[in-house]
């Protein structure tokens, strides 16, 4: 799938374009509450195109993800800042 790469002569370039690549990959196809963000403009830095298939969570459902996912903020990231500002506020 990344045959596009052997055309680069740096391994460690290599390697790390890989990484990236596979991370995301990863962020495209998530799906339900995983998906945090819709990123058609990540998406299409990979050389593969291909239309995503999401499935999108029902309101109620979605907003209490919303909420368990800020709660996991508040336990593993306890000493973040706050960001008190809108969304595209």
């Amino acid at each position: 799938m990344d045959d596009d790469l052997q055309t680069l002569d740096r391994e460690a370039l290599i390697a790390e374009v890989k990484k990236l690549r596979a991370g995301i990959r990863a962020h495209r196809d998530t799906s339900g509450h995983d998906l945090c963000w819709h990123h058609p403009d990540l998406w299409d830095l990979l050389p593969e195109k291909t239309e995503p298939s999401i499935a999108v969570p029902p309101w109620p459902k979605f907003m209490r993800g919303c909420i368990q996912y800020r709660q996991s903020l508040d336990r593993q990231a306890p000493g973040a800042p706050i960001h008190d500002k809108e969304f595209n506020g």
